[in-house]
C-alpha cells in the first residue's frame, strides 16, 4: 500500500493490483474514504467534512498526479510521492 502524501495527520494511499476506476484512498485516524480520481466524488467511506474538503482541495491540485500515479502502479508498480497541501 504506497502512501502518496500525508498532510495534516491525514494518509493518502493506493493498492497494487487495485480495481477501477481509478481512486486513491484517504485515511484520518479511524476513518477511511476511497475517492475517485475522475470526479473527486466519493466512492466509499466517510470523513468529517472539514478533512474531506482538505482531502477534496489537495486533490483537485494533483488530479494529473494521482492519474499518472494509478497509471504507473497499475503498470510497473512505481509511483511519485505527490506534495502535501500547503
Amino acid at each position: 500500500m504506497p502512501e502518496i502524501s500525508r498532510f495534516l495527520g491525514i494518509v493518502i494511499y493506493m493498492y497494487f493490483n487495485e480495481h477501477n476506476p481509478p481512486h486513491f484512498h484517504a485515511e484520518y485516524n479511524e476513518h477511511r474514504v476511497s475517492i475517485s480520481i475522475q470526479t473527486l466524488g466519493v466512492i466509499e467511506g466517510k470523513l468529517p467534512s472539514r478533512v474531506l474538503s482538505l482531502v477534496i482541495e489537495w486533490a483537485q491540485e494533483h488530479q494529473q498526479e494521482l492519474l499518472d500515479d494509478w497509471n504507473s502502479i497499475k503498470a510497473t508498480g512505481q509511483y511519485h510521492r505527490i506534495p502535501p497541501l500547503v
